[in-house]
């Protein structure tokens, strides 16, 4: 029976948890006393922003929506599939992403939400992935900085799979086809 090295992941799950938490912890300062909502991009998203918002201990509102990227290769043309539920007039509107890679995506959603007219308008990401960037929206809160590796884990997919793991993983780690 051939073995394999054990795959050690990249961000364990008790390390995003403690960044979390320092990012909740700052968020909770930042927003005291703000109408807050905190909007996420599914499916990916959700597993941050429930942990963000449990950590962030002030009182706030969630919203969701999705969106499709069409074309040869990841960046193609945008589209909303879900749009949210709520409006954010007037609201102090916090962007939870769980990576920005281009920038693209990110873009043309806060393009698309500053047109609703929110007080502010703000992102936090859990992993920032600027090396791959092609055009630079502004994040105020970022919870890793990360290299060009293939993320999997925490919400983050290779074709629908690995979202539920706790821990993140370079896909190549994982991959037992090679």
């Amino acid at each position: 029976m051939e073995s394999r090295k054990p795959v050690v992941p990249i961000y364990s799950a008790e390390k995003i948890a403690l960044r979390i938490d320092a990012l909740g912890a700052q968020i909770a300062q930042d927003y005291q006393g703000l109408d807050l909502r905190m909007v996420t991009v599914l499916k990916g998203g959700m597993f941050f922003l429930s942990d963000l918002c449990r950590a962030a201990d002030l009182p706030l509102r969630i919203d969701f929506m999705a969106v499709s990227s069409y074309g040869a290769g990841s960046p193609g043309v945008v589209r909303i599939t879900k749009d949210l539920d709520d409006s954010i007039e007037n609201a102090h509107v916090l962007v939870v992403e769980d990576i920005v890679d281009t920038g693209l995506t990110l873009s043309y959603v806060l393009k698309m939400l500053r047109a609703r007219n929110p007080s502010s308008l703000k992102v936090c990401t859990l992993f920032d992935k600027d090396v791959r960037r092609i055009v630079e929206p502004v994040i105020t809160y970022s919870g890793f900085r990360v290299s060009d590796k293939f993320l999997v884990g925490y919400g983050l997919d290779f074709m629908g799979k690995y979202r539920n793991l706790p821990d993140v993983f370079s896909l190549e780690d994982l991959r037992t086809d090679n």
